[in-house]
This record gives C-alpha cells, structure tokens and sequence, in this order.
C-alpha cells in the first residue's frame, strides 16, 4: 500500500469560474435589516437653539398622503424630497431645519433654528406666527418645545420658566449637562423642555434632544390606553352584572325555553366581551410596547439626581406605571369575564344537551310502548282476518256442497250443511297457511330492502 499523501491538483481557473456562482443570493430582508441601524440618525445641534417637535396619529391612508404633502413642501422650497420608501428625512429651509420621521402609527416634524434662541421660550409657536409652514398628516398628539441654551445661566435661573410642582431637573453626559422639564401644556398647548450645556458637543448634544424628545413622544403614546381603560371599565362592569344575573337565572331555570333564552342572552354577552377585547388589544399592547421604549431611552439617558429636585425616572414612574397597570388589570378583567362567559356556556349547553337526552330516551320509550301496541293491534287484526277469510271459504263451500247436492253428486244422507261444516276447519287451515304466506313474503321484502 502506497502511504504517500494524497495531492489535489488545482482546476483550471476558467473551470472554476464557469461551475462556481458569480454572485452571492441575498436575504429579500437583508438590506432593510441594515438600512435600519442608520434610518433615524443623531442630528448635530448648536446652542442657543429651538426645537418645535410635534408628532401626528397616521394611519395607511394618512401616512401615505403625509408622504406627498412632504414631497410637495420639499418641491416647493427646491430642495430634494425623501425617497418613495424612507421614513426619514432632514431638509434645510433657509434657518430652519426639518426633521421628518414617519412610524407605524404616529409621524413627527422637529422642526428647529437658532434665529431667535437666545431667550429660552421667548417665541410660543411658530406655526400660528408663520414662522414655519406645513400640512399636519393626522390629529395633535405630542407638541414639545426644547430649548437648547449653553451653560452661562444657572439651573435656578431656568428653573423659572418651569411649574415648581412638578420641575424635574437632572444631570446627564458626566454633569456636563442639565435637562429640565416639568411635562406641562403651557398656554399655547406645547409641553416645555431645556437642555443646558457646558461647552457640549453638536453631535452629543443632537443625540440629549432626540433622546429627551423620544421620552414625551413614547410617554404620550403609551397613556393613549388610559383613557380607553376607563372609558370601556364601566361596559365591562354592565357585562359583568349581566353575567352574573343570567348565572343566578341558570340555578333557578327548570324550562328548556328559559334555558334557550339564557343561552342566546350568553352568545350575545360572549360576542359583545369578545368585540370589546378586540377594540383594546392593540391599543393596550401599544402602551406596554411605548413603555418599555421610555424606560430603554430613560436608561440610555443615564441620568443622575440634581440637588432637590425629582428625576425624570421618579416623576413618571409614579405616573406612568400606574396608568399601565391601570391598563393589565382591565385587559385581565376581560380575559376573565370572557372565561367565565364560556364556562357559564358550557355548563347550560351540557344541561340542555342533559335535557334533550333525558327528553329523546322518555320519547324512544313512548315509541317502543306504542309499537308494542301496535304489535298487539296487528296480532288481533290477523286472528280477525284469519276468522273472516275462514268464514268466506266456508261460505264458499257451502255454495259448492249445495250446488253438488242438487246436481245428485252427494249421498242422500248427506246435507250441503254438513258437508259446509266439515269444510270449515279446511277453510281455518288455508287462511292460517295463506297469512303466514303473507308474513314470509314481507319479512323476505324487507330484508331485501336492508329494512329491521
């Protein structure tokens, strides 16, 4: 045996590229996959600066025609227009900037410019004074104005244009910077933020504002489900009295047709609890999924206590958290009202399907008395139709005996009636055999016919 190792010569560099693929076949996702990591970059941003964000609810319809209202905006101040499937989008128009950003079913304009940024709130809105011009896709949800101002002021000087009460004031970026907020609608329906730096970087300080507009974006979306958890509370607590109502019925309820109308009154509460659970399950996993997208951006922004005043953290978890909990426990209320609707169901199906049984076996019981019966009936017809075909052969004998005895064929001893009497038996005997002739026949028809 030759233990010479084996050696494989190479092919021919043209057979190779002739046999191998030229090119690598590619995921249909992939490039959405990676175009996501730098879909909605950290815009840079100079201090002083003002920053209008407002975010708009937008459905299919809405966010497709909002996709043309922003080509036509960008066509008009001549500047390039998104592509037909981005979903960002930052256009200059002249000292303002715009960020666009549509998602799945709200859409955002921030718009921002540092003309005027030197007093913190010192312009209230720019769209009712023209300052900026453009077509809302969808209704108001989120309208924040963020102030970006450098470090020259101090935080009780800010403080001021803040509610006392509910002033939330925290440290971020290693102290280099403040951001405070008091999650109030002034007087112009904006919520305020301000951010204070010292000597803060662009990019560092476009990534604290897009960070902190998130969180009053995120948090509005989220409490979208209060309010549907308390408007649909009070129809569920109806349902709910109802069910029990028909429960205490069904204990008291001894008459199918009762029982009928409990059981259609229950379809009708099962359909309405199953409607409502239909209207309140997006929307309340909307709120868990927006929550957790807070906490992730409260995370990121890494804040830390500043002196007496509340956190950002502090102040909406005593807020928000309640309002999602607010939320679980009407989604468990109606998880279980639908379970005991179906059992409630079930059990008065299986006591009506325990009645048409009981009804079906004292109806088959009433059958089988009958046939039987019937069967009595029968067998008193055939005695009497054996009695009565007997009686007509007998007759007919008598005919034929009388008809012999005048012709002379009888003895003179013998009578037409005893020769009619001695037929008699005869006759019994032909209609015995003639109906059991009869009973053979039907019996061999029905079981031809497969029939019991």
């Amino acid at each position: 045996m030759n233990d010479a190792p084996l050696q494989c010569e190479p092919r021919d560099a043209m057979e190779i590229s002739e046999d191998e693929p030229k090119t690598l076949s590619e995921h249909p996702f992939r490039e959405a996959v990676l175009a996501e990591l730098h879909a909605r970059p950290f815009l840079p941003l100079d201090a002083p600066r003002r920053v209008y964000h407002y975010a708009f609810a937008t459905d299919h319809e809405a966010a497709a025609a909002d996709r043309e209202a922003i080509g036509a905006l960008a066509l008009a101040h001549g500047v390039l227009a998104p592509d037909p499937g981005a979903r960002f989008h930052y256009f200059i128009f002249g000292d303002w900037r715009l960020r666009w950003e549509q998602h799945s079913e709200f859409t955002t304009y921030s718009w921002s410019t540092g003309v005027g940024a030197d007093i913190p709130f010192a312009h209230a809105d720019p769209f009712k004074a023209g300052e900026i011009s453009f077509k809302p896709p969808g209704v108001l949800i989120v309208a924040t104005q963020l102030c970006v101002v450098d470090g020259a002021r101090s935080v009780e000087e800010l403080a001021s244009y803040f509610n006392s009460q509910s002033l939330c004031v925290v440290c971020v970026e290693d102290r280099d910077a403040q951001v405070l907020t008091d999650f109030a609608v002034d007087a112009y329906g904006f919520t305020r933020m301000l951010i204070r730096g010292k000597a803060l970087p662009r990019f560092e300080a476009g990534r604290l504002a897009q960070r902190v507009l998130e969180i009053e974006t995120y948090r509005t979306m989220a409490l979208l489900g209060l309010p549907l958890a308390r408007q649909v509370s009070p129809q569920l607590a109806n349902m709910e009295r109802e069910l029990s109502g028909i429960t205490e019925a069904l204990n008291e309820a001894h008459d199918m047709r009762v029982n009928y109308l409990l059981l259609k009154r229950l379809s009708d509460l099962l359909a309405s609890g199953q409607a409502l659970s239909t209207r309140t399950a997006f929307r309340f996993d909307a709120s868990r999924a927006y929550r957790a997208l807070v906490k992730n951006r409260l995370s990121q922004l890494q804040e830390r206590r500043e002196g007496q005043y509340v956190t950002i953290s502090d102040f909406l978890n005593a807020r928000l958290d309640p309002a999602i909990e607010t939320c679980n426990a009407v989604e468990a209320r109606q998880t279980r009202f639908s379970a005991q609707v179906e059992r409630a169901t079930d059990l008065m199906r299986t006591g009506i399907t325990l009645e048409m049984e009981r009804q079906n076996s004292a109806l088959l019981e009433e059958m089988n008395r009958r046939t039987r019966l019937q069967m009595r009936l029968n067998r008193i017809v055939q005695g009497i139709t054996i009695a009565g075909l007997a009686y007509f052969l007998t007759g007919l004998f008598s005919f034929v005996a009388k008809g012999l005895k005048a012709a002379g064929a009888l003895p003179p001893q013998v009578s037409a009636d005893l020769v009619a009497a001695l037929a008699m038996p005869i006759a019994v005997l032909i209609a015995i055999a003639f109906m059991a002739r009869v009973h053979r026949l039907s019996r061999e028809a029905a079981e031809e016919e497969h029939l019991d």
